[in-house]
């Protein structure tokens, strides 16, 4: 396990060189590197390796961010990342999916509107591209499932498919806490209230097997307003 994370700091190490990222505050390139490492510690079998560059762009979209505008300019330093893991390979499932998590994380901050159909289109074009690569990446089946019961009927969204989808990383990883708390919301959604009360209650025994207070507090509050 300490060599893992011994060479999981160095190729973190490696990439800020190449990209500059020696030069940012420390605490955005900590949090990358905490990113980039709760990722190796968590791959499933299923997940497509990914080349380092669609890696650090993954772990750019993941890391959190002082305010609103460094978040923009993460998200728009990771997009530039992904797509250049894109065209250096476009079978690289996970750097399509880093264009997805950037992009997408961006249009939420932004918030959804018909000017930003391209965008959603392109989204939809990424994550596709991503589950044609890799049909069991779990994280990307969640990716797909949450955006398709997010998004508006007008622009493609599909909560049925988007519930199968995220039941469909469920059988992949049963104790994938973000698919709890996306099928207990889409249940939710739909009048099934007494399943996502389930779904909750499993993320939060998730979430304390994997020591992770965030989550566990993040799915007892949904189960909270699920009883308003």
């Amino acid at each position: 396990m300490a060599r893992r994370s011994n060479a999981a700091r160095r190729d973190a190490s490696a990439a800020r060189r190449r990209e500059g990222i020696h030069s940012q505050p420390l605490k955005r390139a900590a949090a990358a590197a905490v990113a980039l490492l709760a990722l190796a510690c968590c791959a499933r079998a299923a997940d497509p390796p990914g080349s380092p560059r669609a890696n650090q762009a993954l772990a750019v979209c993941l890391a959190a961010a002082a305010s609103p505008e460094e978040r923009r300019a993460n998200l728009a330093r990771g997009l530039a990342l992904a797509e250049e893991a894109v065209a250096a390979d476009e079978r690289d499932a996970k750097a399509h999916f880093a264009v997805f998590c950037n992009l997408g994380n961006d249009v939420k901050l932004r918030g959804v509107a018909v000017t930003s159909l391209f965008a959603v289109r392109r989204l939809r074009r990424e994550i596709d591209r991503t589950l044609e690569l890799a049909p069991d990446y779990a994280d990307a089946l969640v990716g797909k499932g949450e955006f398709l019961c997010e998004l508006p009927r007008l622009l493609g969204g599909d909560a049925a498919e988007g519930e199968r989808l995220l039941r469909a990383a469920l059988r992949v990883d049963p104790g994938f806490i973000e698919a709890h708390l996306g099928l207990a919301r889409a249940l939710a959604a739909r009048g099934e209230r007494d399943e996502a009360r389930a779904e909750a209650r499993r993320a939060v025994v998730e979430a304390e097997r994997a020591h992770d207070p965030a989550k566990a507090t993040e799915a007892r509050e949904l189960l909270v307003s699920f009883s308003e």
